[in-house]
């Protein structure tokens, strides 16, 4: 059996280590040892997207990378989303545009939508259909999910927009 190592990251702004085996997959360190369960678990081949997480700044399926991999890196999960006890417009819009059913494909859904609209704030449909392409939903038909990240994406923009002439106001 290989010797254990300590893995450090700042997840959801949180700085958290454990001493892990290095064949520990992402996905069962963040559900399993640091007991954030959002994280979903899908085909444990990449394909359907389910345990999309964020780390650096890009989305990467952590069932397809080690947790030693992450080792020194900053994860976003979909429980970092909620900021003081609020919703992040990406949850809003699900919750509005009826963007889950059964909520399997959901957390990864955010963090790519997440990841879209961070580096996208105004994405197309066709380009919010290409951010999400890489997680899968067997519910929805995806309309209703891309409907929920145009309203992110105007809810944030509105925001902007406020925080900018509440700026101008003073």
């Amino acid at each position: 059996m290989a010797k254990e190592q300590v893995v450090r990251v700042k997840i959801n702004g949180r700085d958290r280590q454990a001493l892990v085996e290095p064949r520990l997959l992402l996905v069962h360190f963040i559900r399993e040892v640091l007991q954030l369960t959002g994280t979903h678990i899908g085909c444990d081949t990449s394909h359907c997207g389910a345990c999309t997480v964020v780390l650096n700044g890009k989305t990467v399926k952590s069932c397809t990378m080690f947790a030693v991999q992450a080792d020194g890196g900053e994860i976003l999960t979909v429980e970092g989303l909620i900021k003081d006890g609020q919703l992040h417009p990406l949850q809003e819009g699900f919750k509005q545009e009826h963007g889950l059913q059964c909520g399997f494909c959901t957390p990864g859904m955010l963090m790519s939508s997440y990841a879209l609209l961070h580096n996208n704030p105004n994405p197309s449909e066709e380009e919010i259909r290409w951010g999400i392409s890489g997680n899968l939903c067997r519910c929805t038909g995806y309309q209703n999910i891309v409907g929920a990240v145009q309203y992110a994406a105007a809810k944030m923009a509105g925001a902007k927009e406020a925080k900018i002439e509440e700026g101008v106001a003073k």
